[in-house]
């Protein structure tokens, strides 16, 4: 028996490439949500474009139906009959995906999506990248509308629907592409994260802590990542880092280019000082080496402080004034599931975010209880990542959510290959709570959680529904339950 090796590949390096012309491309896997903005950014472009996934159904196979964009459904030699003059193969293809042996056997050039990005829509722009564990959607959303808003019409590709745009993409006719740049895998003939394919000319670290145990073995792992961000900054380029996260700074001081600070505390080049709630979100005031900027963000929370002032801190280095700077940060209309209120019925209000590591749950929460005093805050979470579904981290997931009232959690889906001793438990974790004084039910369905909350919730609750999954879509079933109730 002849055993396969894990990094074999049926495909030709050599056609890892762009051709020079390119009329007609196929991408496999055109249903994960970056894909689907490529092919309407390649769309847009002139370029026929056709995809393929296993299962297409809405709203991405609606947006790709509204822009005409032809979608096989599964995968099979067949789907590369109309003769693309490239393929895009996304990071969800398998090196075993019947596809992936027919593009073998067509030799047509291939690329990944970083790839064809970088080639088609950053090309000779101004690449704006924002990296880090935690922040990247919302940093890079409000970077994007800033420039927008004083009149820079930007392109951008990020990982979220940024309102304002409704769209996660834009291919603008200004300088700048504003990217978010995901420390994930490219694709599986190349296993590197995909922001050095942007070639960030100026960037933004957020943070950096352990994430993603799929792909990285430890934290030394990811710091080795992250510090490909820093050698690639060219010389005359500039890396924005959070000074209170002190493992993004150790890696900042490897960059080619200029390193700017910005944070709480004192060394940082820009501080964050002076943060006051209000009904909106929250005001503050930067302060740099040679002025100070009022800012007035419209979000809760001392995490989007410092995710703006990040921002104005590039503003600041790519020329725009003060006032173009608060303006365009006050403009900001937010992202689709970042603190998103999906309703409120009956006084009870349903929030919708992304948070699914417990520093992004725990500072979520905080930020919620200080933008709604005298509310019960009541937390509903589903573990649906690869790495909060292991046991990774169990114990740390207790003290997350202190700022909660009442705590339901849900038994996740257990993860294929691992060990039962090795995976998140919920009803450990709503043990913990409940022996730390934190109110917590366990449940195991959405179902389950939406009844107890027909009795369970009184008017002037804020329901936070904390998943980066869909969570069967428990916030509509929360509210439809609360209008008929």
């Amino acid at each position: 028996m002849t055993l396969i090796p894990a990094d074999f590949t049926p495909l030709d390096p050599g056609l890892n490439h762009v051709p020079g012309t390119v009329a007609r491309v196929h991408l496999m896997g055109i249903c994960g949500t970056a894909m689907a903005a490529l092919a309407a950014l390649l769309s847009g472009q002139g370029i026929e474009v056709r995809g393929s996934d296993a299962g297409a159904y809405p709203p991405v196979s609606d947006f790709l139906s509204a822009r005409e964009i032809p979608v096989f459904d599964g995968y099979g030699a067949g789907n590369l009959a109309w003769g693309p003059d490239l393929v895009v193969v996304g990071n969800v293809i398998r090196r075993d995906n019947p596809e992936v042996l027919a593009l073998a056997m067509a030799k047509t050039p291939f690329v990944s999506m970083p790839t064809a990005l970088s080639h088609f829509f950053v090309a000779d722009a101004v690449s704006l990248v924002v990296c880090g564990t935690h922040g990247k959607t919302t940093t890079a959303s409000i970077l994007a509308s800033a420039l927008d808003h004083a009149g820079l019409d930007p392109g951008f590709m990020i990982g979220g629907i940024v309102r304002g745009f409704e769209a996660n993409y834009r291919l603008g006719a200004g300088p700048h592409r504003v990217l978010e740049g995901d420390e994930y895998d490219t694709a599986f003939f190349d296993k590197g994260p995909k922001f050095p394919h942007y070639r960030p000319q100026m960037a933004i670290l957020t943070s950096v802590e352990f994430d993603h145990a799929d792909i990285f073995a430890d934290f030394a792992a990811v710091r080795a990542v992250f510090s490909r961000l820093a050698v690639i900054i060219p010389p005359d380029g500039i890396l924005v880092v959070n000074h209170d996260d002190a493992a993004a700074v150790e890696i900042a001081s490897r960059a080619g280019g200029e390193v700017i600070s910005y944070g709480f505390g004192a060394g940082a080049d820009w501080r964050i000082t002076g943060i006051c709630p209000t009904p909106a979100g929250m005001t503050f005031v930067l302060c740099g080496p040679d002025r100070e900027i009022p800012l007035t963000v419209p979000m809760p929370g001392a995490y989007n402080a410092a995710n703006a002032a990040a921002v104005a801190v590039l503003l600041v280095r790519l020329g725009l004034d003060d006032g173009e700077i608060a303006a365009g940060i006050a403009a900001f209309a937010g992202v689709k599931r970042r603190q998103e209120v999906r309703g409120e019925e009956n006084g009870i209000m349903v929030i919708d975010d992304f948070a699914h590591h417990p520093t992004a749950v725990a500072a979520t929460l905080a930020g919620l209880r200080e933008h709604y005093p005298g509310r019960r805050l009541i937390a509903v979470f589903e573990a649906r990542s690869n790495t909060s579904r292991r046991r990774l981290f169990q114990s740390r997931f207790v003290a997350a959510f202190d700022a909660a009232d009442l705590v339901c959690v849900r038994e996740p889906e257990p993860l294929r290959g691992i060990a039962t001793d090795e995976l998140f438990s919920a009803a450990d974790l709503v043990c913990d709570l409940k022996r730390r004084g934190i109110a917590a039910c366990y449940f195991d369905s959405p179902a389950a959680i939406v009844a107890f909350l027909r009795t369970g919730a009184v008017a002037g609750d804020v329901i936070a529904v904390l998943s980066n999954g869909g969570f069967d879509d428990i916030h509509a079933h929360i509210l439809s339950m609360l209008r008929r109730r």
